[in-house]
């Protein structure tokens, strides 16, 4: 049986500051990282010794969450950009509210972007499957995922086998520092045992 775990980075700064997220590189508060630390944990009594692979974004607040999670597990996190946040292009570095008040065309299918230089979430599930066909293939009983709430969404409905149109009418929106738990049967059975956890930060 295969195991995967997707947990969605802990409270960063650009939670508490009405910024985007996005592209930009934000830290993690000391709540987030103390969060992060508990995850890690947590994780540590399910998996203690257990042979396993963490990836992780390459977006700050992603590693530095993976970076105090896996000091507990006795690994080295990977990085992978492919598990980036979306894209959304001009708004990066910017206010929610300068998002709010510039946005160029409202989302309603899969194919809009925000702005013209962002990513639409068609090009973000473009951007993950070969690494989520990587994974999904590759000999490693126990994977550990640490990315973003847009991107995990994107996962959660590949893991469910959906096609990527499905998106415009269903979606799977996490929490902060939410952890999920994917299981794959030896019959080749997905089963979703659990999603966006937040007793893992408590």
């Amino acid at each position: 049986m295969k195991t995967i775990y997707t947990v969605q980075h802990t409270q960063s700064v650009h939670h508490i500051n009405g910024m985007v997220g996005s592209w930009t590189d934000w830290d993690l508060t000391e709540l987030g990282r103390q969060q992060a630390d508990r995850i890690g944990r947590k994780l540590q009594e399910e998996l203690g010794g257990k042979p396993l692979i963490l990836y992780t974004s390459d977006l700050k607040r992603a590693r530095q969450t993976a970076d105090l999670i896996a000091a507990h597990l006795g690994t080295t996190p990977v990085i992978r950009p492919e598990l980036r946040e979306r894209n959304l292009g001009r708004c990066c570095g910017r206010s929610v509210q300068w998002l709010r008040e510039n946005l160029k065309c409202d989302e309603k299918t899969i194919d809009d972007r925000l702005f013209p230089d962002a990513e639409s979430r068609r090009d973000e599930w473009n951007r993950l499957k070969p690494f989520f066909s990587q994974i999904m293939t590759e000999n490693i009983e126990n994977i550990i995922l640490v990315s973003h709430g847009d991107l995990l969404g994107v996962f959660q409905a590949m893991f469910l086998g959906f096609e990527a149109d499905a998106l415009n009418s269903h979606d799977f929106s996490g929490f902060v520092g939410g952890v999920s738990q994917l299981a794959i049967t030896d019959n080749g059975k997905r089963i979703v045992r659990r999603f966006s956890d937040r007793s893992y930060i408590l």
